[in-house]
């Protein structure tokens, strides 16, 4: 497996995160205390559904805030990953959920605690 390093230090932690854990969410705050209110959403639907994932709090550096909006071409936060693709925000992800397509989708890719 190659290394993929750009002159981007975030660009290659966002790469680096996604490529390294099945499932992340790239959020307002942590898991335990999320500091806005669709980052809550979309933690409470990964727990309900009992999903491992990893949070990355993106309010500790505006380099990684900004970052994450340019890596995705995606304007806002929080924002899901799994097995390295971007599956979306959290109006997606309640949507999905909702349709009962999320829980599909993530047992598809074998990150969905049977």
């Amino acid at each position: 497996m190659t290394d993929i390093t750009t002159a981007d230090p975030v660009h290659d932690f966002i790469a680096k995160t996604v490529a390294e854990n099945p499932v992340v969410l790239f959020m307002k705050g942590v898991p335990e205390q999320p500091r806005c209110g669709f980052s809550a959403v979309v933690v409470q639907i990964l727990d309900h559904l009992g999903t491992d994932f990893v949070g990355v709090d993106v309010l500790q550096d505006d380099g990684l805030r900004e970052g994450i909006k340019a890596f995705t071409d995606w304007p806002t936060i929080p924002q899901l990953y799994v097995k390295g693709e971007f599956v979306g925000g959290a109006d997606i992800i309640r949507e999905m959920f909702q349709s009962g397509e999320l829980k599909t989708f993530l047992a598809e890719q074998g990150v969905l605690a049977a």
